[in-house]
């Protein structure tokens, strides 16, 4: 199984937001906090902006807020607004498209994938953003200027 790591930013980043309800984070903190680059971080939130599950606002007081409550963000929304698939799909070489053999083992594995998806997204439905958040518990997180929390 493919492990998305756009999907490993986005919750990291949404727990970073989770944690701090009364003050917009901006793209660059939190680029520190998750240790990339802060354009990664903008294209990553722009997603799941157009979800509907973050905000954004410019300016001096402006950053990254959550759109909903915790509680209602599911990890299948958040999968969802990435457009990624988590399970890596075989496909064969596109000049094989005539054989009769190919065609009938991707059918079959395009049906395995497509259940096992399918599996994946209702258990990714049961968990919320909020789970997540209270696992990683208090917020020891969010570094104060300059300083890697996480390798504390």
């Amino acid at each position: 199984m493919k492990r998305s790591s756009r999907l490993s930013l986005a919750l990291h980043a949404l727990v970073h937001l989770y944690h701090q309800p009364d003050t917009a984070m901006t793209s660059a903190t939190l680029a520190q906090c998750l240790m990339t680059n802060p354009v990664v971080v903008r294209r990553v939130l722009g997603e799941l902006r157009e979800a509907g599950i973050v905000s954004a606002a410019k300016g001096r007081e402006g950053g990254w807020r959550l759109a909903q409550p915790a509680d209602q963000i599911s990890l299948q929304s958040i999968h969802a607004a990435m457009g990624e698939s988590l399970l890596i799909r075989t496909q064969s070489d596109p000049g094989d498209e005539h054989c009769a053999i190919v065609r009938a083992v991707d059918g079959v594995m395009g049906e395995f994938i497509a259940d096992a998806e399918a599996l994946l997204a209702a258990r990714l439905e049961r968990v919320s953003l909020d789970d997540i958040a209270r696992q990683a518990g208090p917020y020891p997180l969010h570094p104060p200027h300059g300083e890697n929390a996480h390798a504390q």
